[in-house]
């Protein structure tokens, strides 16, 4: 049996490792600020006060998306910054 491979599959570079974790990290610190969004918004719909936020895990949740969301959005200029220099410097080997 032959495999044929599309031309997009041959000149399409491997994503490497770093970038990989990269993407990894930015959607699990945009997907965890969400769920703290959401648990929020659950919490409050079911009845929660104020107070009731202040103990057990709700400080944490209450947090998550403060920190979560900024360094997500610095993940993905990370990886930007990354994947454009990879992009160039294979762009310059090309040529």
């Amino acid at each position: 049996m032959r495999i044929v491979r599309s031309v997009t599959d041959i000149n399409t570079p491997p994503v490497n490792r770093a970038q990989r974790i990269l993407a990894y990290m930015v959607a699990s610190a945009v997907g965890l600020s969400i769920l703290a969004f959401l648990a929020v918004i659950i919490g409050t719909a079911a009845g929660m006060k104020g107070d009731s936020f202040s103990q057990g895990v709700w400080p944490t949740i209450l947090l998550l998306p403060l920190f979560g969301l900024p360094i997500g959005f610095v993940f993905l200029v990370v990886l930007l910054v990354i994947s454009l220099r990879k992009r160039a410097r294979e762009a310059r080997s090309i040529k």
